[in-house]
């Protein structure tokens, strides 16, 4: 036992240090934002995908840059418009003529990347993005009837504008689903902002080191999926989610009221997963109740649907996620 025990706690703090590897790398180029780092870091480690919403301007796209770049990973922007299609993502079929034969070939999209950053995901037609969310799901891309399977470690970083609602497409609720974080990226502080002015006008440019490679990040999620959670724990985080839906035997009132549709399995899914991920990232080998509080706002937001009544009372689900924290009861240990 003693030998496992010390198998786990060097897995965790390798996993704790590369963590802070990519921290100090991050912070040469990103100020602030270190819930919304931490977050991306977490889906990163558990093979999930995040969801980032916030206005222009507060540095989406150069943080997933620089993640890559600190990665060692193949990176690809792809700049979603009303006018792309999915074999502008995808890829598409062209003709070849060589030594006088004719045949198709396959010329890869964008999508066959490491680290996709989706910007502005909700300003293409939905058939696009059933294309990037499929590859999302499958790890693959389908094309004339031959499959093409996607690079490991795939990770989908979509952001979306929540200010011009004018000719966009929401995603639906089913496919927001497939998102394991909605992160909602804020203004800085007024400190971190003037760091951030000081440091892009002036003359000095730092470039982050690359600290973690490919296999790395698919042996820390191999990691993520071995760390310990007690079933009390897990009991939680399925009641927390439980506790969302409507129509449930002891719903609280404020479901009953403001919630049209609750969190699915896939939120006590990742739950526990994304707890794991934060527990090893703190060098710890087991789940506690603080990481799965920790993290229930960026994974229940998108998946509790509020209805009229919410709305009318200026009710968002970030408030239920709140009040359900307050009133599912914690268990005595686990702490």
């Amino acid at each position: 036992m003693d030998l496992v025990s010390d198998a786990a706690t060097s897995s965790a703090e390798r996993v704790a240090e590369g963590r802070e590897r990519i921290l100090t790398e991050l912070r040469k180029v990103i100020v602030g934002q270190d819930d919304v780092v931490e977050h991306v870091l977490i889906a990163l480690f558990t093979a999930g995908h995040c969801l980032i919403t916030g206005v222009p301007g507060l540095a989406k796209t150069l943080l997933i840059k620089t993640l890559a770049d600190i990665l060692d990973l193949d990176f690809k922007r792809i700049q979603f418009t009303p006018d792309l299609m999915p074999s502008d993502i995808t890829g598409t079929e062209i003709l070849d003529e060589e030594h006088g034969i004719r045949r198709l070939r396959f010329v890869k999209g964008p999508i066959f990347a490491q680290i996709i950053l989706a910007d502005e995901i909700n300003r293409t037609p939905p058939k696009t993005q059933a294309a990037l969310l499929e590859a999302m799901q499958e790890y693959h891309v389908t094309a004339a009837g031959r499959t093409y399977p996607l690079d490991q470690p795939f990770f989908v970083l979509a952001t979306q504008n929540p200010i011009e609602l004018e000719g966009t497409y929401p995603l639906p609720e089913a496919q927001l689903d497939r998102f394991m974080f909605n992160v909602v990226i804020t203004y800085l502080s007024e400190d971190d902002e003037v760091t951030v002015v000081t440091q892009t006008t002036g003359t000095s440019r730092v470039a982050p080191s690359r600290v973690l490679s490919g296999p790395d990040i698919l042996y820390f999620q191999e990691l993520s999926r071995q760390v310990v959670i007690a079933e009390e724990i897990a009991r939680y985080a399925v009641r927390l989610v439980d506790a969302s839906r409507p129509g449930r035997p002891g719903a609280p009132d404020f479901v009953e009221k403001w919630v049209k549709w609750g969190a699915g399995l896939r939120a006590s899914q990742a739950l526990v997963r994304g707890g794991k991920a934060r527990a090893l990232m703190h060098g710890r080998y087991h789940v506690s109740i603080k990481d799965i509080q920790a993290l229930a706002k960026p994974i229940l937001r998108h998946r509790i649907v509020t209805n009229f009544y919410a709305e009318s009372e200026r009710v968002n689900s970030d408030a239920i996620v709140e009040r359900l924290l307050d009133m599912v009861p914690v268990p005595k240990s686990g702490m």
